[in-house]
């Protein structure tokens, strides 16, 4: 994944990294009728030290519970484009009040002939 944007450079990060999850994704009729599987990468940036002083879940982004939110959110999506479900799973991502700015990178294996995968990586941060 790229660099931090140089204002989120006081944050914490948090990642998530090589979530396979398998979903109905694209534009052709070949891959409406079948899951496929979608890789996504993930970089959270927040601030940790509440959770680091504390030693509790209650002050820490739950990213346990957030995959799992990102998985069942993924899973049951149709989107027809990745541009579409990057910007969802972001979206689902900043629901999350301790959580500043995320970067989302899904990747569609096998997409393009002669390539491993395509991919879309956005940056958003909470308004």
């Amino acid at each position: 994944m790229s660099t931090s944007p140089q204002h989120l450079s006081s944050l914490d990060t948090i990642h998530i990294e090589d979530l396979v999850v398998r979903t109905v994704i694209g534009i052709f009729d070949h891959e409406r009728d079948r899951c496929q599987d979608v890789l996504i990468n993930i970089t959270i940036w927040t601030d940790i030290a509440r959770a680091a002083a504390s030693d509790s879940i209650e002050d820490a982004v739950n990213y346990r519970e957030l995959t799992k939110k990102i998985i069942h959110h993924v899973s049951k999506s149709q989107c027809l484009l990745l541009e579409r479900l990057v910007q969802e799973v972001s979206d689902l991502i900043l629901e999350e009040s301790q959580i500043n700015a995320t970067r989302v990178k899904i990747e569609k294996p096998g997409a393009l002939r002669h390539s491993r995968s395509v991919g879309i990586e956005i940056l958003r941060e909470r308004p």
